[in-house]
């Protein structure tokens, strides 16, 4: 049966409207559930210690649309930010408008902001504390922000950039989905592994979609 399943990849449900406020952040899920086999296969032999399956999600937080997701066994797959990266770029590529993009200190690289200032977009990103804006080299665009996050302070800044609106969407979506479906996973394959995560992530988002259809609002 799993043969069958983790080669089903359904596509999500893209909304009707082009403007976005986007926001990536990542979660793990257990693979505690199939016993020695995987502590076997995925652990780490020198500290027996299970590896998470990570789940990188980018939704509007607006609306609290997923856009995109990556999922991938701790320690194989792309950082986050590389993902956010991803997701934009096939986001404006798509047409859609990228008003803001709201992110925590992970995403403090040069690259991130660069990408965002290239599709016209207004980063929300918290800088971090040992970035001196002075020593910022290879990004003017992020010494720009780091220069304005510095100059105000956290407080104020976050409440000038609407920084909390970021808890809405990604921090919201993951605790729905562990809410409905747990936080343990099932499968014994990697490949089953990596489609459990985004068939999970996939169905609770098409059964929102589904819901507001019916209501004719946002859940």
């Amino acid at each position: 049966m799993e043969q069958n399943i983790h080669n089903i990849k359904s596509k999500i449900i893209m909304p009707d409207y082009k403007n976005f406020e986007l926001s990536s952040d990542g979660t793990g899920l257990k693979t505690s559930n199939a016993g020695e086999y995987r502590l076997f296969k995925y652990g780490d032999p020198n500290r027996n210690r299970k590896k998470y399956l990570v789940v990188v999600i980018t939704v509007d937080v607006r609306k609290k649309k997923l856009y995109d997701l990556d999922v991938h066994i701790q320690g194989e797959g792309p950082s986050e930010p590389e993902v956010a990266q991803k997701h934009i770029k096939q986001a404006s590529k798509d047409g859609y408008k990228i008003g803001k993009f709201y992110g925590d200190s992970a995403y403090d690289t040069n690259t991130m902001f660069d990408t965002l200032h290239a599709i016209g977009s207004e980063p929300v990103i918290k800088i971090r504390k040992n970035a001196a804006p002075e020593n910022i080299m290879g990004s003017k665009h992020r010494r720009k922000e780091a220069r304005e996050y510095k100059k105000e302070g956290y407080r104020v800044w976050a409440d000038n950039k609407s920084y909390g609106m970021r808890w809405v969407g990604t921090e919201g979506t993951f605790s729905a989905v562990k809410r409905k479906f747990g936080e343990n996973t099932v499968s014994r394959s990697k490949e089953g592994l990596i489609a459990e995560g985004y068939q999970r992530f996939w169905l609770y988002d098409t059964m929102k979609c589904y819901a507001e259809s019916r209501i004719g609002g946002t859940i």
